[in-house]
């Protein structure tokens, strides 16, 4: 008889010593579930900054590491409580640029960036809550060949050495993420908002579009934000997924019924509403 793996393990965390035990059992865990060996170094990355961030922050927490089961995926899912003063600006704290002082990695943009699925609650004087999420990304052959050509058309505004606008194609299986992403204005920082964004997607490609632009939103809070639009093609459903936020435009030619996209104003990073998923056969 073998003993199986834990499936929930909770850690309290009062000070430096308890992060040892904490980085050990999200190794263990996650190698458990399934999780490639960068996959496991990124989440063990994951829980040893918020392990850390409750002994400097909130002196005592608790971090609690289960085994996620979700629509047909499995991963792990990370939640972080505390007591503690609370997070006064959260927009900011996620934000890839901002430390309190001088944590591990780059604070909860770290986080934002290695996990799949990331929600935060807190209230000044009332302690936080973090929960984050991890899913296994199973490498599917496909049974189908690839049925399209994809092009891409871009340079930078006039004068300027770098793009602000960028793009994203990323096929997997039976289907392929294409995307296009403006960074605001021109020059070094739409470069940098724009190249925040695609990055994200590119990490966190086979989500679901709703998650990957909420995401991006969380990612882009320290630039100036982006409009983005992402397109899936699932040849093996035969179906097109498509969102986007912001003045982009989409077209499609041969189509033999009309397929009607919804574009929601607004910035991802500063006051971007939710997308319009729409899905067509």
């Amino acid at each position: 008889m073998t003993d199986r793996p834990a499936v929930q393990e909770t850690i309290s965390i009062s000070d430096v010593g308890d992060l040892g035990t904490a980085r050990l059992a999200a190794r263990s865990m996650s190698t458990a579930i399934g999780f490639d060996e960068r996959a496991v170094e990124e989440i063990t990355l994951v829980v040893s900054e918020l392990a850390t961030n409750l002994v400097k922050h909130a002196k005592d927490g608790i971090l609690r590491l289960r085994r996620a089961e979700e629509d047909g995926r499995t991963g792990i899912q990370i939640d972080s409580e505390d007591q503690g003063p609370g997070i006064t600006n959260v927009e900011e704290a996620i934000a890839d640029d901002f430390s309190t002082s001088g944590s591990l990695g780059c604070g909860l943009g770290t986080v934002n960036r290695l996990m799949d699925e990331f929600d935060v609650a807190s209230r000044a004087g009332a302690g936080t809550s973090i929960v984050c999420k991890r899913w296994l990304r199973l490498d599917v052959p496909p049974t189908l060949a690839c049925p399209l050509v994809f092009g891409v058309a871009t340079r930078p505004y006039p004068l300027m050495s770098v793009n602000g606008d960028t793009f994203v194609i990323q096929q997997w299986g039976e289907s392929a993420l294409v995307g296009v992403i403006d960074g605001l204005g021109h020059g070094q920082l739409a470069y940098r908002a724009a190249q925040a964004a695609r990055q994200y997607v590119e990490r966190h490609f086979d989500q679901s579009l709703d998650e990957i632009f909420r995401g991006v939103a969380r990612t882009c809070r320290a630039t100036r934000g982006v409009v983005m639009g992402l397109a899936r093609f699932d040849w093996g459903r035969a179906t097109l997924t498509f969102a986007s936020v912001g003045n982009v435009e989409a077209r499609v030619f041969g189509s033999p019924e009309p397929m009607n996209f919804v574009y929601p104003r607004g910035v991802l990073g500063l006051n971007a509403r939710r997308p319009v998923v729409t899905q067509h056969r």
